[in-house]
């Protein structure tokens, strides 16, 4: 199957082209969420990144297994080895029982990402369920000689492999500085080094989540998961691995030592990271405390917003920047994302409304190769934005009697803005993207529509009073009323 498509290769640091290990199918792993509290901006960038990524891959024709773990046990405070578990913290704090913490905030973060239409991975696993072929994967790795066993804990030994191997080829770290600078941590000395990272931790008496195993009463190390989970559903080679560039250390730099000391050679082709978002210049995130949650964007209830955003403003904004540079919040940002959705909407509904010509006066012959262009090149998703603007400012053209447009063209558009839009950006192109749009919205729509009937009545028996009226009062209230070769249209005003 042949297709154009080049990705940035976290771990050459190079565009490469795309080619799957197995032609016509592809394995994707990406790492999901700690579902410990309800998710938020930061979480929804990942999701949306792959999510375009997902569909451009079934667009082109591949057959994609999409696997999204969800990490329910064994990520400690601080990403460390050391500290509480973050889901048993929770369930001591709130006197629940730890899955009913991550059932709770998995069905929030689950709700978010259908508004925010993130479409669902082909297989969903949780770390819990797979506790036994997490306690196979240990035994293998402390076979190859790479890992020690410490009153009852299992250590990744990171500078014998290192010897054999390179740790920290992906994120670029130097080991020798690594050991040097990586301070002992207090309960930490059963490591051989400070650099060493559990793989089975012995679960101390108050732990709330342990499961037997050779070593201990205890339960996996963070990094665990993801190898175990990656290998059982896509396999010892798969194509794609992709997350957040904050887990490129430890965390995928961890996956890579793991599954090279497990099978002899690494497993994944190509590693993809998105970049963070930001506020006021630092990385939004639970651990930082100035994260603002996806409800409080839909709902408007953060001290820091000066509205509510509809999860497809949200979306939009995601992806107005290509997936691996930084993205900084604010209500502006936000603000100006908006409106621009609002104006590509409102392009998409013209676009419905144009009647053809015998001939045509733009040219859109282009835009459809230039979108996939933009797409081949590193999931490019603000450049096709950009391109779906030029198709906006045709239609307003035409619309507005400035141009013509044949059928064919008029066809072309909408098949561009159905591909693009909708099918890949993930895009709907509802007003609102709750459910019960439609009903909310229609008796509005036509009370407007209505009193804009009596106001082109007004003028057509020269009324200027009433009809000057209705339209001064109309602005006054919020709308924009804008007279065409057709009637009237309107809009609300930003």
């Amino acid at each position: 199957m042949e297709n154009n498509l080049t990705i940035y290769n976290s771990l050459t640091r190079l565009k490469e082209r795309f080619v799957p290990i197995h032609e016509g199918r592809v394995g994707m792993y990406v790492c999901g969420p700690t579902v410990y509290g309800d998710g938020h901006l930061g979480h929804a960038r990942p999701a949306i990144t792959f999510d375009i990524l997902y569909r451009y891959l079934m667009h082109l024709g591949y057959k994609v297994r999409y696997v999204r773990n969800i990490t329910d046990v064994g990520h400690l405070e601080h990403d460390a080895d050391d500290g509480e578990d973050k889901i048993a913290k929770k369930a001591r704090l709130e006197q629940l029982e730890p899955m009913e913490v991550v059932q709770h905030y998995l069905n929030s973060y689950h709700k978010s990402m259908e508004r925010l239409n993130v479409l669902p991975p082909s297989i969903e696993p949780h770390a819990s369920g797979h506790i036994i072929e997490q306690i196979e994967y240990v035994k293998k790795i402390l076979e190859s000689g790479y890992a020690y066993e410490s009153e009852g804990s299992v250590y990744f030994d990171v500078p014998k492999y290192n010897k054999d191997f390179h740790y920290g080829k992906l994120s670029g770290r130097n080991i020798d500085e690594l050991l040097s600078t990586t301070r002992e941590l207090d309960g930490q000395q059963e490591k051989h080094n400070p650099a060493d990272f559990a793989l089975w931790k012995k679960a101390a008496p108050e732990h709330i989540m342990h499961w037997p195993s050779p070593w201990s009463e205890g339960f996996p190390g963070w990094h665990l998961e993801c190898s175990t989970m990656g290998e059982k559903y896509l396999g010892t080679k798969f194509d794609i691995h992709g997350g957040g560039m904050d887990l490129m250390f430890p965390h995928h730099e961890c996956e890579i030592a793991q599954s090279v000391a497990h099978n002899g050679e690494e497993t994944v082709h190509y590693w993809m990271h998105n970049n963070m978002i930001t506020i006021e210049g630092k990385k939004m995130g639970k651990s930082y405390g100035n994260f603002i949650t996806l409800d409080e964007f839909f709902n408007g209830t953060h001290p820091k917003l000066q509205q509510a955003y509809s999860p497809m403003t949200i979306r939009f904004f995601i992806l107005q920047a290509q997936y691996r540079s930084t993205l900084d919040f604010s209500n502006e940002a936000l603000q100006a994302s908006e409106k621009a959705l609002n104006r590509m909407i409102e392009g998409v509904n013209r676009l419905n409304e144009l009647k053809p010509s015998e001939t045509s006066t733009i040219d859109v012959s282009g835009i459809r190769k230039k979108c996939y262009e933009a797409l081949d090149d590193d999931l490019n998703t603000s450049i096709v934005i950009a391109h779906l603007f030029d198709a906006c400012r045709m239609i307003n053209q035409v619309k507005d009697g400035n141009a013509t447009a044949t059928a064919a063209d008029i066809a072309e558009l909408k098949e561009v803005f159905r591909i693009f839009l909708n099918d890949i950006l993930g895009i709907r192109t509802e007003i609102l993207a709750d459910s019960n749009a439609e009903t909310t919205l229609k008796p509005f729509e036509d009370a407007v529509d209505l009193l804009l009937e009596m106001r082109a009545k007004a003028k057509a028996e020269k009324d200027w009073t009433t009809s000057d009226l209705i339209r001064n009062k109309m602005s006054e209230i919020g709308f924009d009323v804008k007279d065409t070769k057709d009637g009237f249209e309107w809009s609300l005003k930003k």
